[in-house]
């Protein structure tokens, strides 16, 4: 067998957080790559994709485990190796042609050669006429084409995309997604390996030969998913939906999602980024016609126009607090979930407060120390600590106003912006206060 183009073996990764503590963000990680192959990587967010691929890249260090190019430790940036990022990241006081250049102008090359392939990689990615241009100048998908001119024109060997079209509008991400394609299977680029961090999952399924499904906390290949349909492909073809289908089961079917999967949730457990207004318009969604209360996933990825990411942090949501239930690539609702869209605005709310109570601990957790407490009132930070034994301290500001938001809606607690204080609800208060306060003792 030939060495892969990329190896990783047992690859941890762990960063220290402000306050001092250790999190692990990979562990375990075994991945390769072949000559000739393109590798999706699907994950949801904070899942540690976009920190293994900066591994690879050589940007940053591994903590553990073998991580190799062709045979040979990567111990930085690698020649051989290029990225293409999200964010475009191209530098705006320099034109395309400059921009272009710049990875050249890093290896050495001589300017008149550095000129010469900075065209031919303009051209190629169909960029040619603005070389002149300045960002600024140039629509978002014109921006990512250049981002690729850049990293096509070292020749690299191995082509690591991190969400390189997520930012695009949809027909733009489609039109260079293909555009990228042709140059691939025509071998009019040298790239003999590419591989693709996605939230996207038909965008997976339409250009790789393999996709990994990556798990969470830590970070780890938890399924991999053999694509092999010739390309160009067909997204409306029966195998294409069969695909998309295996791979929404398996991003639904995370061995994450605590209770679900038998496991007790902590309080340190990831809410998903999402709010109960979204909640609520998903699950009428569900419970509307064509669907009746059943949805095929990819069909209301299709009907609600929502990203992947977007739905998955929904899903969960919605799981968690038991109102649905997933099971091979479709969504159902619950007795309860049901009862909700059936309910009026106020039962609604109390339905939503019971399940918050009942399935989040870090929403008990809050409700209960301001139920002790004289006055009913705790500072943000004593949460904050408390999550801060869990999570690093952006996700523990990031949980904290995700369960203030859902609290705030089901009218479990509320929360003091000017003070940064959580309390009870100003009617729960004053019911206290005429019924005769809290026991002796309670307080702290």
């Amino acid at each position: 067998m030939s060495t892969p183009l990329l190896d990783l073996g047992g690859v941890r990764k762990t960063f220290r957080t402000p306050e001092g503590k250790e999190r692990t963000v990979l562990e375990g990680v075994d991945f390769h790559l072949d000559e000739g192959e393109i590798v999706a990587l699907l994950g949801k967010s904070g899942s540690g994709k976009s920190t293994l691929l900066r591994i690879m890249a050589g940007l940053i260090p591994a903590n553990g485990g073998n991580v190799r190019y062709r045979g040979r430790p990567i111990t930085g940036p690698t020649r051989g190796i290029a990225m293409v990022f999200q964010t475009f990241a191209l530098f705006p006081w320099l034109t395309v042609q400059q921009n272009v250049e710049l990875g050249l102008e890093a290896l050495g090359q001589p300017r008149r050669e550095r000129e010469e392939r900075a065209q031919e990689a303009i051209d190629m990615i169909g960029m040619g006429g603005f070389e002149g241009a300045y960002p600024k100048e140039l629509s978002g998908g014109m921006r990512q084409r250049v981002g690729f001119a850049r990293a096509l024109v070292t020749r690299p060997d191995v082509l690591l995309m991190d969400e390189a079209f997520s930012a695009l509008d949809v027909l733009t991400a489609e039109a260079l997604r293909s555009d990228l394609l042709e140059l691939w299977t025509e071998r009019r680029i040298p790239t003999k390996g590419m591989l693709i961090v996605s939230h996207n999952i038909e965008e997976a399924v339409f250009m790789a030969d393999r996709i990994l499904v990556f798990d969470s906390d830590p970070g780890r290949v938890r399924a991999e998913i053999p694509v092999g349909l010739e390309h160009p492909r067909d997204p409306e073809s029966t195998p294409f939906r069969q695909i998309v289908d295996e791979v929404y089961g398996l991003m639904t079917a995370s061995a994450r999602v605590g209770a679900a999967a038998g496991e007790p949730l902590t309080i340190g457990y990831r809410l998903p980024a999402t709010t109960p207004g979204k909640m609520i318009s998903l699950l009428e969604t569900i419970a509307e016609p064509p669907f009746g209360g059943h949805a095929d996933l990819p069909a209301l990825a299709e009907a609600t126009e929502l990203p992947d990411d977007t739905l998955f942090h929904l899903y969960e949501g919605l799981r968690v607090l038991g109102f649905v239930r997933l099971a091979a690539g479709d969504i159902f609702l619950t007795p309860a979930g049901r009862a909700f869209v059936e309910a009026d605005n106020d039962r609604r709310k109390t339905l939503f407060a019971e399940h918050f109570l009942r399935n989040i601990p870090l929403a008990a957790h809050i409700r209960r120390v301001l139920d002790e407490r004289r006055g009913h009132r705790a500072p943000e930070d004593r949460f904050l600590q408390a999550l801060q034994d869990y999570l690093t301290g952006d996700e523990a500001e990031r949980v904290l106003e995700v369960v203030i938001g859902w609290g705030r809606y089901a009218e479990v607690f509320d929360y003091d912006y000017n003070a940064g204080m959580l309390k009870l609800p100003e009617e729960e208060e004053e019911g206290e206060e005429a019924g005769g306060g809290e026991t002796a003792g309670a307080a702290e």
